[in-house]
Order: C-alpha cells, then sequence, then structure tokens
C-alpha cells in the first residue's frame, strides 16, 4: 500500500482508474463519480486532440476545468489509438504519421507533440509516446517496437518542461521475458517518477501476462508508482497487486455494465434474464451503491428491456462502486497484513469467467472497436 501524490490530491494505492477517454466516464456525470468514492481517471490524448482539439481544452481552462472534474486524471498518450488502426498509420523513426478516425484527416505526431498535447492538456499523470504491438506480431516486430518506444521515452523526457505533471515511461516487449527485463532496466535508467506495463491484456492468457509481470516487475523501482495498463476484472487485479502493481485502469467495469453484466461477490450477473423480472429486492443487498439502494433489480431489468437510457446510467454507477469498494478492500488487508487471505477468500466465492471464452470476448471487443473506430461510430 503506498500513496501517489499529485496536484490534484494524494491518491492511495493500489488504485482503479476509470476510463473517461472523451473527457467524460461514459454514462456519469463527475458528481456521480465523486460519489462513488473516485480519485482519478483516465482520459485519451488521442481522443481529445483529435475532437475537440487540444487547443480547445486548454483555451477552456484545461481538462479539470473543461469537465469539471478536481480530481486526478491521468492521460494516455494515444499511442494504443494509433497502433491499433493499422490500416490507418505510417510509423517513422520521427512519429507516426495516421488518418483521423472521425474525418479522414492527415495528421502526424511525435514524441513531443505528444507530450507537449498533454502538458496543454493538464493532467496530472502523463504517459510517454510508445508504440503497442500485439502479442501475436512477428519477433522482429515487437523487438524494433520495443528499441523505437525506448527512444521515444528518451524523447519525451526532454521535451517535457511542466514541473505539475509526472511523466511516465511504458515498458513493452511483448511476451519475451528478455526483452521486458531488458526494456524494464532502460527505462529505470531514464529515471521517470513512475512506470508502467504496455502491451499486455490485449487477449494473450493470463498465465502469460502473469509470467511478463513476474518478470518486469521486480526491475521497477519500489518506491515509484507501478501501472498495468488496460486491467480491470477484479481476480485480474488482484493477480496484478500480489506481484506489486499500483495502477491500473480498464474500460472493462464501464463497458459490460452497458452490455447489463453487474459486478457481485460471486462473479458477474446477467441483469437481461428472466430471473429477475420479479425479483423485488435489490440486485446486490450488500451493495451501497445509488442503484442498489434505490431500485430493485426488477427494475433495472425493465430499464434494459426498454433499452432506457437510465439503465445504463445506474449499471455503471453500480460497477464502478463494487470495483471501488473493492479496492478499499484491497488496500485495508495490505494495511493489516492479510491481503492474500483476503484473495484467497474472495476467490472462493467469486466464480471468475472460462479463460477460453475470455480471450474470445477480448478478441471480439477488439476487433469490434477497430471497426468502430474505423467508421467513426462510437
Amino acid at each position: 500500500m503506498g500513496e501517489l501524490n499529485t496536484p490534484h490530491g494524494t491518491i492511495a494505492t493500489p488504485v482503479f482508474m476509470p476510463v473517461g477517454s472523451q473527457a467524460t466516464v461514459k454514462g456519469l456525470t463527475p458528481q456521480h463519480l465523486r460519489d462513488i468514492g473516485i480519485k482519478m481517471i483516465l482520459a485519451n490524448n488521442y481522443h481529445l486532440f483529435l475532437r475537440p482539439g487540444t487547443d480547445i481544452v486548454q483555451k477552456m481552462g484545461g481538462l479539470h476545468k473543461f469537465m469539471d472534474w478536481d480530481g486526478a486524471i491521468l492521460t494516455d498518450s494515444g499511442g494504443f489509438q494509433i497502433f491499433s488502426l493499422a490500416r490507418l498509420r505510417d510509423i517513422n523513426s520521427d512519429g507516426v504519421k495516421f488518418r483521423s478516425h472521425i474525418d479522414g484527416t492527415e495528421h502526424f505526431i511525435t514524441p513531443e507533440l505528444a507530450t507537449q498535447y498533454q502538458e496543454a492538456l493538464g493532467a496530472d499523470v502523463i504517459m510517454a509516446f510508445d508504440i503497442c504491438p500485439s502479442h501475436l506480431d512477428k519477433e522482429d516486430k515487437i523487438r524494433e517496437a520495443m528499441e523505437t518506444t525506448h527512444k521515444w521515452a528518451e524523447r519525451c523526457l526532454k521535451a517535457h518542461q511542466r514541473d505539475d505533471q509526472a511523466l511516465f515511461g511504458i515498458v513493452q516487449g511483448g511476451l519475451n521475458p528478455q526483452w521486458r527485463l531488458e526494456s524494464a532496466r532502460f527505462l529505470t535508467a531514464l529515471d521517470f517518477p513512475g512506470y508502467a506495463v504496455g502491451g499486455l491484456s490485449l487477449g494473450e492468457p493470463k498465465e502469460a501476462t502473469n509470467q511478463m509481470l513476474d518478470v518486469t516487475l521486480p526491475a521497477l523501482p519500489e518506491n515509484k508508482a507501478r501501472y498495468l495498463m488496460g486491467v480491470g476484472s477484479p481476480e485480474d487485479i488482484l493477480s496484478g497487486v500480489e506481484l506489486g502493481v499500483d495502477m491500473f485502469d480498464c474500460v472493462l467495469p464501464t463497458r459490460i455494465a452497458r452490455n447489463g453484466a453487474l459486478f457481485s461477490a460471486g462473479g458477474r450477473l446477467n441483469i437481461r434474464n428472466a430471473r429477475w423480472k420479479e425479483e423485488c429486492g435489490p440486485l446486490d443487498p450488500d451493495c451501497n451503491c445509488y442503484l442498489c439502494r434505490h431500485f430493485s433489480a426488477a427494475y433495472l431489468h425493465h430499464l434494459f428491456r426498454a433499452e432506457e437510457l437510465l439503465a445504463y446510467t445506474l449499471a455503471t454507477i453500480h460497477n464502478l462502486t463494487f470495483l471501488n469498494n473493492f479496492m478499499v478492500k484491497v488496500r485495508k488487508s495490505i494495511s493489516i497484513g492479510e491481503f492474500k487471505t483476503f484473495k484467497e477468500d474472495f476467490l472462493g466465492h467469486y466464480q471468475t469467467t472460462n479463460e477460453t471464452v475470455r480471450i474470445a470476448q477480448k478478441q471480439k471487443w477488439l476487433e469490434n472497436w477497430e471497426q468502430r473506430e474505423g467508421s467513426g461510430k462510437e
């Protein structure tokens, strides 16, 4: 258990950050987030650069004022978004040329510009511009991506001007343990204030993810924040915490909420199922979220079946409340020296998603994401 000091508050770690790519956590207001107890969120440099434009956000007083959020913000550099759209981008040693998924306009971003844009947004933590290859790419491509990421990390550090922002480096290296260790050591020598582990949780088996973390995390300083990008299921968070991760983010809890899947102590529940049609009690009697305190499971079931917009807001509130309360319990268990007992007890009751099903779902989501981004749809 530790603390991350930011200009917008001290964040107790381990912490989960909800994703608000376009200056909003989908379906929720900033007050919803404050009521839940969220202290830090993630926004995306790529999306905000394209719409409404970094200059607009800066003119509006920066990202915090623009979205009326007084908590901490981390901005991703946008590397994942750019490199996931392979048909729309071209990499060279200077940077990346790509076409907007919104209107097809051509843009060129360098590590210096990615840093400059994030400084203009005014986030508390910003990320170095990196290349995020697929674990299915050929080894020479993954190696080249890692080496370019290292060069760009050095350029981001040189370009970084604001003392009130922490710039994190991002470890790459695919599923090669030697490259992961090499990347961690290279970036540690640059003395970033924090480090992220990127390129994981992208459809590879969980065992492979944990193997890479087992190699990488010990090579990163214990007195600096260690951030695992793209992880948000309770079981994966527990595995990450056990290995030494301090920060997590993921679209999972908000995305599955909009599909009618809700977290509970026993696993995910599908509110669309007929079993909830006449359930007069709350979805989860032990939950203190706004949904479970005010509405029956039957009401939420009705909202989803009727495709009412309130369904998505209430389900998202529930999932983020569950995960925020979960992180509070994780931190408490660490503080009293009982994390392993907490983990075993939680997993003893929580039904996780089948690994084969999980990988298939992840791949389907990635394909749908690319199609959605490529077509300009939201």
